[in-house]
């Protein structure tokens, strides 16, 4: 990917994180990062759809046509994902589940704008994984007993015999983690195999490596995001329950 935001061509190959300036906020040094900006680039993208599809919606007509039918095609899709992994409970997160694809999607892809992917960045996956986390145990108290939780957390064996309990919690602590190093490594990795590609051919990067981008930018930055909604969905879902409240 020939970022301009992050790589630079012929003998140097460059997929780091850089800084593009510093101020200072109470007396500490804090540094804007190409991954600042490029997340900035992907919400500003994202609040100027939304924008436009509000506007467009506003106008609509009974027949579809043009931005209309993008905007229908997204939405229709997007609910038919979660109305399908979630069931019942699909209403009270599809706003949260669509935002989360929608901009993890983006992000995923940006590097065909020539932008740093914000999802090759840890400190963007991490914080992602760890809303999914506080969800699925905000929702495991608001609809379970403290003895409900207390015995789930103790299974296999019975609750007088916790032996099973610091595994169980170790499994839930690893969710977050293993729900954002999945994202951040598989794009980090097409980064870094589009970044040695073109630093290495250099100039003679025109044609063929198009067909990495289609895999390494498009197809699995489509996968990533699916599975990673996809994993948040069930694991929300089964914090749930079969509780009605």
């Amino acid at each position: 990917m020939e970022y301009g935001i992050l790589m630079s061509s012929g003998d140097e190959v460059d997929f780091m994180i850089h800084g593009l300036f510093k101020y200072s906020f109470f007396g500490h040094e804090v540094w804007i990062t190409t991954s600042h900006v490029c997340i900035l680039i992907v919400m500003l993208v994202i609040i100027g759809f939304a924008i436009a599809a509000n506007i467009a919606m506003k106008r609509a007509s009974e027949v579809p046509s043009g931005f209309q039918n993008v905007v229908e095609l997204i939405v229709e899709k997007l609910d038919g994902m979660i109305n399908g992994t979630m069931g019942k409970n699909a209403v009270k997160f599809r706003n949260y589940i669509g935002t989360v694809f929608i901009f993890i999607l983006l992000s995923n892809i940006s590097g065909l704008l020539g932008l740093r992917p914000p999802t090759a960045d840890y400190g963007v996956t991490l914080p992602l994984g760890l809303m999914t986390f506080v969800l699925i145990h905000f929702n495991t108290f608001r609809h379970h007993k403290l003895k409900e939780i207390w015995v789930d957390k103790c299974s296999p064996l019975p609750p007088w015999l916790p032996i099973w309990l610091p595994i169980n919690l170790i499994g839930d602590i690893a969710v977050p983690i293993s729900l954002s190093l999945r994202l951040f490594a598989n794009v980090l990795s097409g980064v870094v195999m589009m970044a040695l590609v073109y630093g290495l051919i250099g100039k003679l990067a025109l044609i063929w490596p198009a067909f990495l981008h289609v895999y390494l930018d498009i197809f699995s930055g489509a996968i990533q995001t699916y599975v990673f909604c996809m994993l948040t969905m069930t694991y929300i879902t089964n914090a749930i329950g079969d509780s009605d409240s």
